[in-house]
């Protein structure tokens, strides 16, 4: 059965994330639902990245298999058409012909967000449910100092939803920026996999800093606490995007 790599961006706003389910909507099952108006195949998408409820993605992966070839743009043209009848928020950037061995969660070898704070004391018009506004001034520089202590191999307890089915709280943190360019603050991170709602609790526990109630020590001890209760909070979903992932220099391609 040819399979078929999709890069695929969505404003997660009206979904309950990215996993299907009985009742709410979710970006997996309205991408299955136009795949099979267009193939009139009924399939299962395999996702690098499960996002949460209100979560977006400008470079999301997914993986199909479908029982007839067809051309990447036809793919990618067919299930867009379908979405958009469907006035769906979801778009499908690019469709790619993958060898079997390809696994859009599983091959994947480093996965990246975007967590953006409008820090401004004038509310979001044009930016609402795509970003958190924090009308207080935050202090970015402190809070890219403090995020030095989050990088490495750590156990990453107290960052980690108590929902979460993860077989270890162990994880690499490769990257954890803080920068702002005006009145917007951005978080980039990157690392080979996240737990559940991991960049949503530190940028929360970053945001205690920047407001100056948190210094970069208190983070450090947040972190050797190994404890849910020491996360200084969550932000909110709106501000988290899904961005890119990795593959490694793997040949993919169906001749490989």
């Amino acid at each position: 059965m040819p399979r078929y790599r999709l890069d695929i961006e969505y404003d997660g706003t009206r979904y309950a994330g990215w996993q299907r389910q009985a009742g709410p909507p979710s970006v997996q099952a309205a991408l299955e639902q136009a795949i099979l108006k267009f193939s009139g195949e009924t399939v299962t998408l395999r996702a690098a990245g499960r996002t949460d409820s209100g979560v977006h993605a400008t470079g999301q992966v997914a993986h199909i298999d479908l029982e007839k070839a067809w051309s990447n743009d036809k793919v990618r043209d067919a299930v867009n058409a379908h979405l958009r009848l469907a006035t769906e928020a979801v778009s499908v950037t690019a469709a790619r012909r993958v060898s079997d061995a390809f696994d859009a969660r599983f091959s994947a070898t480093a996965r990246h967000y975007l967590y953006r704070i409008l820090n401004r004391r004038a509310h979001p018009s044009l930016e609402k449910d795509r970003t958190w506004w924090v009308p207080a001034p935050l202090d970015a520089a402190a809070m890219h100092e403090a995020a030095r202590h989050l990088l490495g191999r750590h156990d990453f307890t107290t960052f980690r939803s108590s929902q979460c089915q993860a077989n270890s709280p162990v994880r690499t943190l490769d990257r954890l920026d803080v920068t702002r360019t005006g009145d917007l603050i951005e978080v980039r991170t990157s690392a080979r996999s996240f737990l559940h709602n991991q960049v949503r609790s530190m940028v929360g526990t970053l945001k205690r800093v920047g407001e100056g109630g948190w210094s970069a020590a208190d983070v450090k001890a947040a972190l050797e606490a190994k404890d849910r209760a020491a996360c200084a909070g969550i932000a909110p979903p709106e501000g988290l995007y899904l961005t890119k992932v990795d593959y490694g220099d793997v040949d993919y391609s169906p001749d490989a």
